[in-house]
């Protein structure tokens, strides 16, 4: 049976990743952030059915020999592990070399020396910056507008750089904006969410008119196991995108519609991104990915909405809606 360590196991998109995993047939070893009280993040709130497939390393990915450790007796290494909130990037940015870039190129070169079968990095639609031409496929010219995503570009390319120096069998997967269950409260459709769950009738926002090409959860991570299948996709980068978009306004619109009709946004301006950083629209290509791949989008816009307003629903008590989260 075919191991797979998943970085960023505790997070979002990780622990759907390992739970999808699992239900396709595969042993995962899953890399959680070391701390004292010993959780698993989102982990901790799968079923036993599922963890008793999964292999716990608690370590820190900016430490390569802990890195390298827990990369030995698998076969590949899905990469997720990384520091994603943008506001936070504007006083840290330290922290997000040390995490994205660093601990990137700890994946790197441990899977050179151990030789690792397939190594997938991942990306993000904010490498891109704001477009300049739609759909954005994956020759679209990079634009680091915020610390985070310029850190997320410096991962990308050494990791291409593997690839093309060591023949590394790299992938970059490149998902436009994730959404769904799990989710951190930091992201624009939870915080909008959790408010409106909350009974206020103000929603606290930023810009309304970016525009945003949105996947529900689930389609990203089998987004990620379909580039994993495919060997063509070795030596790709490659987007997961829907191909369709819409603005943060007319995406609160729907929200407060489906949830409190009478509520009504207000612009906070500690939420407003500084005007050079603000990404201003992104529409991305899936093209590739559908010619690389058998990856085809399952779930529709007003699918994932539905399930992710339901699991908000469920867990309001995880959530502090009154918060403005970095």
């Amino acid at each position: 049976m075919v191991k797979i360590l998943v970085t960023g196991a505790d997070g979002f998109i990780g622990s759907h990743l390992v739970e999808e995993l699992v239900n396709q047939g595969y042993q995962v070893k899953a890399f959680v952030y070391y701390n004292s009280f010993g959780t698993w993040g989102w982990l901790d709130y799968l079923s036993e059915s599922t963890m008793k497939y999964v292999e716990i390393f608690q370590g820190d990915i900016r430490d390569p020999h802990g890195v390298k450790e827990a990369m030995k007796g698998v076969q590949a290494v899905f990469h997720l592990a990384a520091l994603i909130a943008i506001p936070y990037s504007y006083h840290s940015p330290d922290t997000y070399v040390d995490t994205n870039i660093k601990g990137t190129l700890n994946i790197l070169q441990a899977a050179r020396e151990l030789d690792i079968n397939r190594v997938l990095v991942t990306s993000t639609s904010e490498v891109y910056g704001t477009a300049k031409y739609v759909p954005i496929d994956e020759l679209h010219p990079f634009q680091g507008q915020s610390p985070y995503s310029a850190t997320k570009i410096g991962a990308d390319r050494l990791a291409e750089s593997f690839y093309r120096s060591f023949s590394l069998p790299v992938s970059i997967v490149r998902p436009f904006n994730t959404y769904g269950p799990r989710q951190s409260a930091r992201a624009v459709i939870p915080t909008i969410i959790t408010q409106l769950l909350s009974g206020v009738n103000e929603i606290k926002l930023g810009s309304l008119t970016p525009t945003r090409d949105f996947n529900y959860v689930k389609d990203t991570v089998n987004g990620f196991i379909e580039i994993y299948k495919s060997d063509r996709a070795i030596g790709e980068e490659i987007n997961i995108a829907t191909q369709r978009e819409i603005t943060i306004g007319k995406l609160a619109e729907e929200l407060i519609h489906q949830i409190n009709p009478a509520a009504c946004v207000v612009c906070e301006e500690q939420r407003l991104r500084p005007v050079k950083s603000e990404v201003n629209r992104l529409l991305g290509s899936n093209k590739k990915i559908k010619e690389l791949t058998n990856w085809e989008p399952q779930y529709t816009f007003e699918q994932g909405l539905a399930e992710t307003i339901e699991f908000f629903k469920k867990n309001m008590n995880l959530y502090k809606a009154d918060r403005y989260n970095i």
